[in-house]
């Protein structure tokens, strides 16, 4: 028998890829149950159709996942963000979750979200370097 190669590259093929995701998947769900992942997105577009600002995550285990989260700088200040917010979590609690998580290193992206009524949890400092990478997290 062959012993074990260990490989580290920048260009994985896809198939490796989704032969990892397959194996972890069959390994949580066999541990903890079917995560029932669905992607989530609140969009908003301006008067031509264009995207202005969104969200875009997913909901699993019964929480919601906020992985992006984006507002063009014209249409900053006019509290998009937490209207978006708003809307994924109604739609998480639709969905049966009983909780929302989220991570940002931008000072003022972690207030808009302490306004939402999340909470940090756990920080990485430097990350990136002179910054904080900040976790929050919410009851809903």
């Amino acid at each position: 028998m062959r012993a074990p190669t260990l490989e580290v590259t920048d260009t994985p093929d896809q198939e490796d890829l989704e032969a990892i995701g397959s194996a972890l998947a069959a390994f949580n769900q066999a541990d903890v149950g079917p995560a029932e992942r669905k992607a989530l997105a609140v969009l908003v577009r301006d008067g031509k159709g264009l995207i202005v600002a969104g969200i875009s995550g997913y909901t699993a285990w019964g929480w919601l996942y906020v992985q992006w989260l984006f507002v063009a700088e014209s249409h900053r200040g006019q509290g998009l963000a937490g209207q978006m917010l708003a809307a994924a979590e109604a739609e998480a609690i639709r969905r049966g979750c009983r909780g929302a998580y989220i991570d940002t290193f931008n000072p003022q992206a972690l207030n808009v979200y302490e306004r939402a009524g999340y909470r940090v949890f756990g920080a990485l400092p430097d990350f990136p370097k002179g910054r904080s990478r900040s976790f929050l997290s919410k009851t809903l």
